[in-house]
């Protein structure tokens, strides 16, 4: 199976009371990582790309490519969509042209007008050629390659006006961040949550900063219309916490310990982990 477009798994992750992980890809290997713990656990899956890790892996094209090719050597039969994560405006256009089944436009720093202006000319072009698209009202918290947010609470009416666009999934400000939450986070806004949802129909929402949100919280957060979770400091520190642990024993001193497929093997069993964690938290499992 090729790329797919988000919006079929994640209307039907919305209808059943499940979510889908949006694990981002940072290169090579965590793509691997990510799409052989989809197959084994046969869920849906949605390959996370920033503008900065594009930047990083030598271009929108080299990642599309990579990404379509790896499907096929590793026989991947389960939905995967190739999504980019808070796109700009040339950003969505360059993922788009690349071969990308999914965007993420991010027009939350604009006014609610030129947000919209902008949204529904990213769904043209994007629809026309079967793409889903992600847009963003409230900005989220944190820093995410330099978009910065501080975890603020989309107004609803705005929502609504972004959905009623015809957009596909809906990232809309609860109060959640990116990165590591801190001691004095007072939590998601459930009651925003609710109106957002109870407004923009049956638009699945979407929940930036997944990783650090108590299980309990996700959970509730998807019985009330979170169809897609954001997950990408989580892999990042469990990778980071394996490589450091195989250095600081000595192993890359070992024979051809230093040989990087060694090296960073153990994070990207890590990775692994990680992700299969979260798609049973997420309740995806065995939904492909």
């Amino acid at each position: 199976m090729g790329l797919v477009s988000a919006k079929e798994m994640l209307d039907k992750a919305y209808k059943n009371g499940y979510a889908i992980g949006h694990f981002n890809i940072n290169n090579l290997e965590w793509t691997k990582a990510v799409l052989l713990t989809a197959e084994e656990n046969k869920s849906p899956v949605i390959l996370g790309v920033s503008e900065g890790a594009n930047k990083y892996m030598a271009g929108f094209k080299v990642v599309a490519d990579m990404v379509k090719a790896m499907i096929e050597e590793l026989n991947i039969t389960v939905p995967v969509a190739l999504h980019l994560d808070h796109g700009s405006y040339e950003g969505a256009k360059k993922a788009i042209k690349a071969g990308y089944s999914s965007v993420m436009f991010d027009g939350s720093h604009y006014d609610i007008k030129e947000n919209i202006e902008k949204t529904k000319e990213i769904v043209e072009l994007a629809h026309s050629l079967g793409i889903s698209v992600e847009a963003e009202v409230g900005a989220i918290g944190g820093e995410e390659d330099g978009v910065v947010g501080s975890g603020e609470v989309a107004d609803p009416k705005e929502c609504k006006m972004i959905a009623d666009l015809g957009v596909d999934f809906l990232a809309a400000g609860i109060g959640n961040i990116h990165g590591k939450y801190p001691d004095n986070w007072k939590g998601l806004d459930f009651d925003v949550l609710n109106q957002v949802n109870d407004i923009t129909g049956d638009t699945p929402l979407v929940l930036h900063g997944g990783t650090g949100i108590p299980e309990d919280m996700v959970k509730k957060a998807i019985s009330m219309g979170v169809s897609k979770i954001n997950v990408n400091t989580e892999c990042q520190w469990s990778f980071a916490r394996a490589t450091r642990k195989y250095i600081e024993e000595g192993k890359d001193l070992i024979g051809k310990g230093f040989d990087p497929r060694k090296l960073l093997a153990p994070g990207t069993e890590a990775i692994k982990e990680t992700v299969k964690e979260k798609m049973i938290l997420f309740g995806s499992v065995n939904q492909a």
